[in-house]
């Protein structure tokens, strides 16, 4: 497996990388479990966050100062805060060291940004990492973002080291070129949604495209057998084959232009919908084996878009600048039609 080398922060490790955020949903055993295997089958890397409910403190009891089995230094672990005050910032550093169990974070990144935030910008929150870093609590800033145009500001900036952003086969030209902006720039490069929020179901077709870049994809996994998949790739490298770069660009063609990427910062809804999957059931329920998607239970689900009044909410909160109702009303006409047997999958 290849390293990548992340900017100026002097982090090398293989290009395979463990995302926490969806450890947050089994037990706390089964998590420590597939933490210990990750790091056992060769990843040394991992991402989690403070608005990730407790994967922090799953992380802390596989790798922090009580485990008794792993050497903290040879672990990367990089978490996030999306406070928009000093105080609270300040607030969910102590609270990840707490929960991780360590007495610094390799990378602590603001989470989610809405602008680059800079010395004397009157936030105060890039002085609390200036400080912190000082103080050895972090030892590199980082940063995530959803915007494009947000993250090229960053990317030119020179105030980060790392910055964190989507990126997959489903890549734009724009998408590409910041890659390249922030290699030029020595900021490093971490690929958040690697499978497009679960659209993308070909761990071999994902990797093989990461391998192509500079970038650390960070791979969600919550369960053993998804683990499996990518500690795979320290055993047999995959390329991009003549067969694998035609499922790309079938992918490509068929999922481009507006689709939801289900990371749910548009929730919640006013009046109940399930927006993360209801927004793009019509890609999920044609990747996927679609009774899982008929059952009681989400034809329940998709009806609550019937009610939706347009209030806006959403709107202003997905960071990708969808237009949340009519995708959502899109989905519904396409649903009914396959329920009713108009339309097959």
């Amino acid at each position: 497996m290849k390293t990548i080398t992340l900017g100026t922060t002097g982090i090398t490790t293989p290009q395979n990388a463990f995302g926490a955020l969806p450890v947050q949903r089994v037990n706390m055993e089964t998590a420590v479990e597939i933490l210990h295997r990750a790091y056992d089958g060769g990843l040394t890397f991992f991402d989690t966050a403070r608005a990730y409910s407790d994967s922090e403190e799953k992380m802390g009891q596989a790798f922090g100062r009580d485990n008794g089995k792993y050497d903290r230094e040879k672990i990367f672990i990089a978490t996030k805060s999306a406070a928009e005050t000093p105080e609270k910032l300040k607030a969910d550093l102590e609270t990840s060291l707490h929960n991780l169990k360590t007495d610094y974070i390799d990378i602590y990144q603001l989470h989610c940004v809405k602008q680059c935030y800079k010395p004397g910008d009157g936030t105060g929150l890039y002085e609390v990492l200036q400080e912190a870093k000082a103080k050895g609590k972090i030892r590199h800033i980082g940063i995530t973002a959803h915007k494009i145009g947000i993250a090229e500001e960053i990317a030119e900036s020179g105030l980060y080291e790392t910055l964190q952003f989507p990126f997959s086969y489903l890549a734009t030209d724009r998408d590409i070129s910041l890659v390249e902006k922030c290699k030029k720039n020595n900021v490093g490069f971490i690929a958040m949604k690697g499978l497009s929020g679960g659209l993308l179901t070909n761990a071999k077709a994902c990797m093989a495209f990461m391998l192509q870049y500079d970038v650390l994809p960070i791979w969600g996994i919550q369960r053993m057998s998804e683990l499996e998949q990518w500690l795979d790739f320290f055993r047999e490298e995959p390329e991009l084959t003549p067969e694998l770069d035609a499922l790309i660009k079938k992918d490509r063609d068929e999922l481009l232009g507006e689709f939801c990427r289900g990371c749910g910062y548009c929730s919640p809804c006013s009046v109940g919908i399930t927006i993360n999957q209801c927004a793009r059931m019509s890609q999920m329920i044609r990747r996927a084996p679609s009774e899982a998607w008929l059952t009681p239970h989400w034809q329940e689900e998709m009806m609550k878009i019937e009610k939706c009044v347009d209030c806006g909410a959403c709107l202003k909160r997905c960071p990708y600048e969808l237009n949340i109702p009519t995708l959502l009303r899109k989905n519904l006409v396409d649903y009914k039609d396959i329920l009713s047997g108009k339309t097959k999958v």
